[in-house]
């Protein structure tokens, strides 16, 4: 089953809009995992990420950034579950 990643760092009020988007959109799909990780844990991250927060990753792969589309985002698991 696909893996969400939810990067964030703390202050971001893109991150707070995102994450109950995120949470409900996982929580409807059983199997899906989700992390949250704030960027400013990881200087890789944080160097790559810093202005593109909050960032939606689906097995690794930015699927999103800014702003998170339930419905993209619920279609993409979709995709990825079959797929797994």
């Amino acid at each position: 089953m696909p893996a969400v990643t939810l990067l964030t760092k703390p202050g971001c009020h893109l991150c707070d809009d995102a994450r109950p988007v995120v949470e409900s959109v996982v929580a409807a799909h059983p199997g899906v995992t989700l992390t949250e990780r704030s960027i400013l844990d990881d200087e890789a991250l944080r160097l790559e990420y810093a202005e593109d927060i909050p960032v939606v990753l689906i097995d690794g792969r930015v699927h999103s950034n800014w702003r998170v589309d339930a419905a993209r985002l619920a279609a993409a698991l979709e995709r990825a579950g079959a797929r797994a």
